[in-house]
């Protein structure tokens, strides 16, 4: 049986309220948007009887408030592996294989990491504001690999959203690539959706192209650490979260990641379908519960089987 959380409605004055309003106000919701969403689901009663979010409440009124249930929305899969990486009392950091979505598309799918997490800590359900990501702070590509952040509290949650918001979280990414990069890059070019295509993103030409398209600005710094016959591993450091940023920029430089075939990256029957060489290794940040943590995530075998295949000769 679900939660329900009642509180009666204090108001310093006698004057009515949104209800949606009211819902955030007292720390029920953790926004408008997530208040919307729990009215929408029918989670929440006035007096019993379920309510809209333009009903009007006062000091006589009585709210219940359904918690959402994580068997509804991200079904338990023990069965499936699970690397945690880092626990506390507000986070974990898991280890994120390469072609595992992070979340269901829809209530009852498996096969997520966030299937995984439930049935090992039923709390991440609740943690953050949309039902099938539970309190998943960050999401990577279905294709990529590597430290994944999931808060267990919905405090823990919003500060740590606070914080990839504002840039206090540091990620590094190790990528195999096609060709031979023989120096540092910045890259500075703005990331749009692609005109023609809800799938890809592409890198703005110039500002008037990118104020067209809306592009968000993107920086990445790419460091070559090795190269063998025909990939490279690189490091990037991006600070900038833009969707699909590394992979963009990379293919844009000339040197799109092996797999990554949506941005002209070369095939390989090395890696599983829908898996490319991206790799999520390092994450740096402050803890709600016990300071800086500091993570990594070692390469997984697959990329490494590659590596080895592919180290030159000469």
């Amino acid at each position: 049986m679900s939660e329900v959380r009642t509180t009666s409605v204090p108001m310093p004055q006698d004057n009515p309220e949104r209800l949606d309003r009211y819902l955030v106000r007292v720390g029920l919701a953790s926004s408008r948007r997530a208040a919307r969403q729990m009215l929408e689901q029918r989670r929440v009663r006035v007096n019993g009887v379920t309510a809209v979010k333009s009903r009007m409440v006062g000091p006589k009124d009585c709210i219940e408030v359904e918690a959402a249930s994580p068997a509804r929305d991200i079904e338990p899969e023990a069965e499936t592996p699970l690397e945690v990486l880092f626990a506390d009392a507000a986070m974990l950091i898991v280890n994120k294989p390469g072609g595992v979505p992070c979340h269901p598309l829809r209530p009852g799918e498996r096969g997520t990491v966030m299937n995984a997490l439930v049935a090992r800590y039923p709390e991440t359900a609740l943690a953050g504001d949309k039902p099938l990501e539970g309190g998943l702070v960050h999401r990577l590509d279905n294709g990529t690999s590597g430290a994944l952040i999931v808060a267990r509290t919905r405090t823990a949650f919003e500060e740590l959203r606070r914080a990839i918001r504002t840039g206090r979280v540091r990620r590094r990414y190790l990528a195999l690539v096609e060709g031979h990069p023989e120096a540092e890059m910045f890259l500075d070019a703005p990331v749009a959706h692609h005109p023609k295509s809800a799938r890809r993103m592409v890198v703005a030409a110039d500002e008037r192209e990118a104020h067209k398209l809306g592009a968000r600005r993107a920086i990445s710094r790419v460091e070559p650490l090795r190269s063998g016959r025909r990939f490279s591993l690189v490091q990037v450091d991006p600070a900038t979260g833009a969707r699909h940023q590394i992979r963009v920029h990379l293919a844009n430089a000339g040197f799109p990641i092996l797999g990554d075939t949506l941005y002209g990256g070369p095939s390989t029957p090395d890696l599983e379908p829908g898996r490319f060489c991206l790799h999520l290794a390092e994450i740096e940040l402050e803890s709600p519960a016990s300071g800086t943590v500091r993570v990594r995530a070692e390469l997984p075998q697959d990329l490494k089987a590659i590596i080895e295949r592919d180290k030159s000769t000469a």
